[in-house]
């Protein structure tokens, strides 16, 4: 029935990422990168039972990282170079 660990392949609810989390289940590592938290997951799965059997598998036996208001690397970088960049021109104006 729906209420089986199948249950995204049985009740018709299957995506990439379901079959993929159902494969790799206690099997596997896998790791995810998401600005969604996990109460927001309905925008990606067809249905709430699906999300929240996603999340379960997601969450038993994991280590969650919260990076919320950590300095992002790419902006940093971003920013860094465009200071360079403003310096060589700054410098080419002189």
């Amino acid at each position: 029935g729906c209420n089986s660990p199948a249950l995204p392949k049985r009740c018709g609810f299957t995506t990439p990422l379901t079959t993929l989390l159902a494969e790799r289940y206690e099997r596997r590592s896998t790791v995810i990168s998401t600005n969604l938290v996990f109460s927001e997951w309905d925008q990606i799965f067809k249905n709430l039972v699906t999300t929240m059997a996603a999340v379960d598998r997601v969450v038993h036996h994991s280590v969650i990282l919260d990076l919320a208001g950590v300095e992002s690397y790419r902006v940093k970088e971003a920013a860094e170079k465009k200071g360079e960049e403003r310096a060589l021109a700054s410098k080419a104006s002189s």
